[in-house]
């Protein structure tokens, strides 16, 4: 008679002990459910694998123009600037210096005028209205004068027009400059190493609309270039300046790289006729 031990059943039953289960192995994968690092390109048939997944890093340095303006809301973007020198600040730049960026200044910098005009506008319609009634011999005197003040206003207000578009910001790999004036012509000039601080301050209405005023020092000096109001994009330009002054190789070596698209065109090609 064999001894079932306590709580066991009467029946000798052989059994082989648990193997631990094995851990289980590494992977480089993404866990289930987890968002893929890499990411698939389709085509307009809905057929996968016609062009290689393309890792996060492979598109790093890459620009991309979405053609969306800066505000309050938007991200860092790199400004738009011309390749090559406007006519109006190419007669300032030698020939060994390399050119960055030219810029105007932000179109609220002519609100003022623009409600001169208008008030203008507005006053002179009144008045003249207002002579038409009047029963008087001096009458077309009168409305001769107040059309012609009219007049020399909106001249002024469109002198201050031509002005703003002939006003360049320039930044070159050596120097800022300020273009200023349409007959008598100011260039102010600052070199990039004398810079010893730099800022830009933004109101709440400068935040919404994208523009800022620059604060520049030289050497604790008073410099003609010390605020320029109203610039457009600061963030992006207060960036650039700061990469033209610190980092000016890593400028160089990103503006001699061609931009190269993510899939050949001829993939592009094929990959929708299938």
């Amino acid at each position: 008679m064999t001894d079932s031990g306590a709580g066991g059943s009467g029946d000798n039953k052989d059994t082989e002990p648990l193997e631990p289960p094995s851990p289980r192995a590494p992977s480089d994968g993404p866990a289930p459910g987890a968002e893929s690092p890499t990411r698939e390109f389709r085509f307009s048939s809905g057929t996968a694998g016609a062009a290689p997944a393309t890792a996060a890093s492979d598109i790093d340095g890459v620009r991309f123009d979405d053609g969306l303006t800066g505000g309050l809301l938007s991200g860092a973007r790199a400004p738009s600037i011309p390749d090559v020198p406007s006519p109006i600040s190419a007669r300032y730049l030698f020939p060994t210096e390399k050119y960055r960026g030219e810029w105007r200044r932000h179109w609220v910098h002519l609100m003022p005028w623009f409600v001169i005009g208008t008030l203008a506008t507005f006053i002179m319609g009144l008045a003249s209205g207002l002579l038409t009634r009047w029963d008087n011999d001096s009458r077309d005197t009168a409305l001769w004068i107040t059309v012609l003040a009219w007049l020399v206003i909106l001249g002024f207000v469109g002198w201050k027009l031509i002005d703003w578009y002939m006003d360049r910001f320039i930044l070159t790999n050596k120097r800022i400059m300020l273009i200023q004036g349409v007959i008598t012509r100011s260039v102010a000039m600052m070199p990039l190493g004398r810079v010893t601080d730099m800022k830009y301050a933004q109101t709440p209405m400068g935040r919404m609309l994208n523009y800022g005023e620059f604060i520049i020092e030289s050497a604790g000096q008073d410099q003609a270039l010390r605020n320029v109001p109203h610039l457009p994009n600061p963030n992006e330009l207060y960036l650039q300046m700061c990469e033209e002054m610190y980092e000016p190789e890593a400028v160089d070596e990103r503006e001699a790289e061609p931009e190269e698209d993510l899939i050949p065109e001829d993939d592009l090609a094929k990959g929708a006729d299938a």
